[in-house]
């Protein structure tokens, strides 16, 4: 089901992938010394709440906004076949814009922006998408088996040296030699990403053959009606919604508590299947809602209330604007966390809930109020208007 020729599904679980994207970057900023002395103290913590509080958003949401992605990309597929245009064709261009805008975006915001990945897996996935079954099936299969072999084995490397494990946890300020840097100046938090490139950048290796995998399967659950009213749509997405949350949820809680020597396993390797059932489970009660409010006609878009009530018109225009505000919301962040603005981070678990609740409801107050007078966001137009004068 869609509303004004979108699928409003795809809108609102976007904008829930966003803001639950900035549920895990927030303990990022909000700890002293920012980004470089989260890698010093070897991503873990000791606070029990925490923990759990970074272990609910850790990785899962990052797979929701690959998965859609991914959609995504086999729509615009979908879109240059309609028309009769080569693919991937130009979509190397897209690509291209993509990179540059996650290149800035790294140096002159977040150390660990996902865009960059996102823009060299797209390309990879794009020639992919194309494919027949049983080529896509092989090199996935491909790609996924030597990620997850990676994964495994340096898992078990660290599992095996407790000590360089626990010397990073202790947080000794080496960290691949990132040394932590105070955040007083924005000028030294921009020298430190481009002086540190390969210690901040090194998660591309991980980010592009995950981004890959996650985006052929985004394209194949589309060709395989995940987002359609029939009943083996129905069926598909409880099946995933079983697997996903079921099987996800019990591993994902072992992989939270098992220390910091798992955590590539417990940001990497389950929150995508995590990911799965929340991209089932929030399709089917998106369709639900819409299916409830048109036997009683009642609006699911526009000014009006009921189903379409303010949290679901906000989150559903981040969804539609969500390259510009996952950008906002670190921007934001930084200007809120980090000495040279307001500083208010290292003030505890749940003043990075606070931060994290106030960035999502500005997001939700400012982006219905922009798409009222521009159709895309404004990172978005950029990218549109290049691409399509381009494309002239």
């Amino acid at each position: 089901m869609s509303t004004g020729g979108r699928i409003a599904a795809l809108d609102i679980l976007r904008g829930v992938a966003i803001l639950g994207t900035f549920a895990s970057n927030v303990w990022i900023f909000t700890t002293p010394g920012g980004p470089a002395e989260w890698i010093s103290d070897g991503f873990a913590t000791a606070d029990p709440v925490q923990r759990v509080l970074q272990g609910l958003a850790n990785g899962k949401f990052l797979g929701l906004l690959t998965l859609l992605f991914g959609v995504g990309l086999e729509l615009q597929y979908r879109s240059m076949v309609r028309r009769g245009l080569p693919w991937p064709g130009r979509y190397a261009l897209r690509a291209g814009i993509l990179f540059v805008e996650g290149l800035v975006h790294y140096v002159l915001v977040f150390e660990f922006d996902v865009l960059m990945g996102y823009a060299i897996a797209s390309l990879l996935a794009a020639y992919l998408i194309g494919r027949s079954d049983r080529g896509v099936r092989a090199w996935g299969g491909v790609i996924a088996s030597v990620y997850v072999a990676g994964i495994v084995g340096i898992t078990a490397l660290l599992v095996a040296a407790p000590d360089a494990s626990d010397g990073a946890a202790a947080g000794d300020g080496t960290a691949a030699g990132a040394a932590p840097l105070p955040t007083t100046s924005w000028l030294d938090q921009v020298l430190l990403r481009i002086t540190n490139m390969d210690v901040f950048r090194i998660e591309l290796i991980l980010i592009v053959p995950s981004a890959t995998v996650l985006f052929v399967v985004g394209s194949r659950l589309v060709r395989a009606g995940m987002f359609s009213a029939t009943e083996s749509g129905a069926w598909l997405r409880r099946r995933l919604a079983l697997a996903g949350l079921g099987a996800g949820i019990p591993l994902n809680a072992l992989t939270m508590w098992a220390g910091a020597d798992w955590f590539l396993v417990d940001r990497y390797l389950v929150p995508p299947l995590v990911a799965l059932g929340i991209l089932a489970l929030g399709t089917t009660l998106v369709q639900r809602g819409q299916a409830r409010a048109q036997v009683a006609q009642v609006p699911t878009s526009g000014p009006g209330r009921g189903p379409a009530g303010l949290l679901r018109r906000g989150v559903e225009a981040v969804g539609r604007t969500a390259l510009s505000c996952y950008v906002l919301q670190n921007v934001l962040a930084s200007a809120l966390c980090y000495d040279w603005g307001l500083g208010l981070a290292g003030g505890g678990p749940w003043q990075a809930v606070a931060i994290w609740a106030g960035v999502s409801l500005t997001l939700m107050l400012v982006a219905p109020l922009w798409l009222r007078r521009w159709p895309r966001g404004p990172i978005e137009l950029v990218i549109h208007r290049v691409y399509g004068a381009r494309r002239r």
